[in-house]
């Protein structure tokens, strides 16, 4: 099984295109898990056994974890043993947007694909594809690069033009038609730019899209999944954090997004 058909067949499974991202900000989670010795873990565990049934992907951001020194590390490490022991199947995605030169890759690739365990990493390509080698040659993991960014000030640089063409839409370009040799290459597009999103879908054919930006930064739901599903329906990780994890009620908020996300798909 590719790394690209265990998130489609999660999804299928489940039928969900839903990402949940462990953001789990420690000033942020309930203070009954604040008195814990390992407060992270606790409240990413409780929060993947309530929305576990909804979800087909979980991305923790490395920076909450990295913020509390070896102690986040090891919670993130707990975190993802619980995951592996407990939902293999699910897919899961280190955000640590990672880009070095290419010795110094091998290291990330060895610490987030062979110590952790995670099926992909977000990274940066600004380095080129001969920096980023170490992570595009493993065949049996995601590498998920950052395309059209949801922040705000993305457009600063990424919508640059060289040739005619905006930065957004060569990344694009250049990783479908060179980069993914081993078909284990994803794209971060963000859901608060959907025309970019219908372009850079006309443009990567089936190519997975893992897509921020829906909840808290306010992006539309119906033209996020109309304009990035592909021809087959799938293609897509709807990615939402906050909106979730601190929620009353997480199992609530996951299920009413999936079904949400459900409303416009084959599903």
């Amino acid at each position: 099984m590719s790394i690209v058909e265990k998130y489609e067949t999660r999804a299928k499974a489940v039928k969900s295109l839903l990402c949940i991202g462990l953001d789990s900000h420690i000033e942020r989670i309930p203070k009954r898990f604040q008195k814990s010795q390992t407060p992270q873990y606790d409240f990413n565990r409780w929060i993947i056994d309530q929305t576990h049934p909804y979800v087909s992907a979980y991305k923790p951001n490395t920076a909450f974890y990295e913020a509390r020194g070896a102690q986040g590390w090891h919670e993130l490490e707990l975190t993802m043993t619980y995951l592996r022991h407990k939902h293999p199947d699910i897919f899961t995605v280190c955000d640590a947007k990672r880009a070095d030169i290419g010795n110094t890759n091998q290291g990330y690739v060895q610490a987030i694909f062979d110590h952790l365990g995670f099926d992909a990493v977000t990274l940066q390509p600004y380095l080129g594809k001969e920096a980023l080698q170490p992570f595009l040659d493993r065949a049996d993991k995601g590498c998920i690069i950052l395309c059209r960014t949801s922040n705000p000030g993305s457009g600063e640089l990424q919508s640059l033009k060289t040739d005619g063409k905006p930065l957004w839409q060569l990344i694009a370009e250049r990783v479908y038609s060179d980069w993914n040799t081993n078909n284990n290459c994803m794209l971060v597009v963000g859901a608060t730019y959907p025309d970019e999103l219908r372009q850079i879908r006309t443009l990567v054919g089936n190519m997975t899209l893992l897509i921020p930006g829906i909840g808290v930064q306010g992006g539309h739901l119906e033209a996020t999944v109309k304009y990035g599903v592909n021809r087959n329906g799938m293609g897509i990780m709807i990615n939402s954090s906050r909106g979730i994890i601190f929620s009353d009620d997480p199992a609530q908020a996951a299920r009413e997004l999936r079904d949400g996300i459900n409303a416009f798909t084959m599903f």
